[in-house]
């Protein structure tokens, strides 16, 4: 019964974030906001929602490994599968825009920041203060990366003539509701199975939180990369893992102190594997290497994060 309600728990994340992202897009175009500010904030924010409900959620429960292992699990498999299945499945990827270049400090420097943080023992309300500047500069440089496409992109913008705030609000609270609901449900049936089983919490949270709050991540890259959108599905999971670390991280800091046992051998084995998959991806985005070959080298990552992992499941 408790993975039955753990996969209905999971569905609504992913549902209620569908509705936030889809009502806070109509808005944003509705209000005449950049089409490109509204991609590139609300797309990977807003698939970063459902480890952001579960982890929180996790921190007010006082289930602390959780809310970190959900964090880390779900980086790795944004890159490790998300990424690996864009380049199976995709033929002759193109890239208009310079990965390496742009945004690669964004996608190591968090990761480094966290390891750094986390030597105390600890990730403390001044840590996740930091984080959460460090989101602020994100979303900054984005506006920035926007400036002087904006006026163009308002003016091809075509509202929803079905749009109405009341309807958009009531859809946008119940797609809140949907994931408070889910993020606590999620936590508490996936507890309850670490219980029965016998694993520890941490694994539950690495693997089988992690794999349910990567879904967005997964059907958006995915979709938009089939639409030959490359630079959407890379950004999304750049902005996404970004916003992991310094949004989810951030805010369950406040809520309470995450202890965090970097002499762990699986903490450390899981935390290396972060930091591994985040410079294969500066690596591939660096030399372009979007091709199958390097969705390969990404599942032969995940298989080793995947066994390392599992044979240390039980406490």
């Amino acid at each position: 019964m408790d993975f039955v309600i753990f996969i209905l728990a999971i569905a609504s994340l992913i549902w209620g974030a569908d509705f936030i992202i889809n009502q806070s897009e109509k808005i944003a175009i509705r209000l005449h906001i950049p089409e490109f500010i509204i991609g590139a904030t609300l797309v990977a924010l807003g698939t970063s929602l459902p480890e952001m409900a579960a982890s929180i959620a996790a921190t007010i429960n006082g289930k602390t490994d959780m809310a970190i292992s959900n964090v880390i699990g779900s980086n790795i498999l944004n890159i490790s599968l998300v990424l690996a299945i864009i380049f199976l499945i995709i033929t002759n990827i193109k890239s208009d825009r310079d990965f390496f270049a742009k945004d690669s400090s964004w996608a190591l420097f968090p990761v480094m920041l966290f390891i750094l943080m986390g030597i105390d023992g600890k990730i403390d309300k001044f840590d996740g203060i930091l984080l959460l500047i460090l989101m602020v500069a994100y979303i900054l440089f984005l506006i920035k990366q926007a400036h002087g496409i904006g006026i163009e992109q308002i003016e091809d913008i075509k509202e929803d003539n079905g749009f109405g705030w009341i309807k958009t609000i009531t859809l946008l609270l119940v797609g809140f509701i949907l994931v408070i609901a889910g993020a606590h449900f999620t936590v508490e049936s996936a507890s309850a199975i670490a219980k029965t089983f016998g694993v520890s919490e941490w694994i539950i949270g690495i693997v089988l939180i992690s794999v349910g709050t990567s879904m967005p991540e997964l059907v958006v890259s995915v979709l938009a990369a089939l639409k030959g959108k490359t630079d959407m599905a890379i950004g999304n999971i750049i902005g996404s893992n970004l916003a992991n670390i310094t949004m989810v991280i951030g805010f369950s800091a406040l809520i309470r102190d995450l202890p965090i046992d970097l002499t762990n051998p699986l903490v450390v084995f899981n935390v290396s594997t972060m930091v591994v998959a985040t410079i294969m991806l500066i690596y591939i985005t660096a030399n372009r290497l979007y091709s199958k070959p390097a969705g390969i080298s990404l599942l032969i990552l995940l298989a080793i994060f995947l066994k390392e992992t599992m044979d240390n499941m039980f406490i």
